[in-house]
């Protein structure tokens, strides 16, 4: 009976193995990377659509009036206190990153980020998706107000973009 449970762990194993979906490699970010974001100097973006660990949410007022400006000079900021009851403006710098798998980040610091974002550092990493002329896609953890962290993905695009189904509701 031992030998028939650790071959019926072997075939288990070996079926897991031989089923699991190979790892997607990580998304190239494009050679014009830095115009894509910034446009000849400055391009807003404006947030189409939001995921919460792949659930599509309601965007309430402040969702679908936020706005993140990035600038050539490596500064952006956000539009958040400009509407009523949406928070603080960001206001920070950027830089793209890379992780040792090969993952592109844009990295946002700003003194500003552990009281906005409840964390402890001044930076936060935003992994980018895709990025294009019409669309920028970050993802990124975000701990919720319990101590459990969620996955985010924003997608991004021009400010004068126009949306279908950009207010949605169930």
């Amino acid at each position: 009976m031992h030998k028939n449970s650790i071959f019926l762990f072997l075939v288990l194993l070996t079926l897991q193995l031989s089923c699991s979906k190979p790892e997607k490699p990580p998304y190239e970010l494009p050679t014009n990377a830095k115009f894509l974001l910034t446009g000849d100097s400055t391009k807003t973006w404006k947030l189409a659509r939001r995921f919460n660990n792949k659930t599509r949410m309601n965007m309430g007022d402040c969702f679908l009036s936020h706005r993140e400006t990035y600038k050539g000079d490596m500064t952006m900021h956000n539009n958040s206190g400009e509407n009523r009851d949406c928070g603080e403006s960001l206001n920070a710098t950027w830089e793209f990153a890379k992780d040792k798998k090969g993952n592109y980040y844009i990295r946002i610091e700003s003194q500003q980020l552990p009281a906005l974002m409840n964390i402890e550092k001044n930076y936060k990493l935003f992994k980018v998706l895709r990025l294009t002329d019409e669309q920028m896609t970050l993802q990124f953890n975000h701990k919720q107000f319990s101590s459990k962290t969620t996955t985010i993905t924003d997608i991004y695009v021009p400010e004068n973009a126009l949306i279908n189904d950009r207010e949605f509701h169930w």
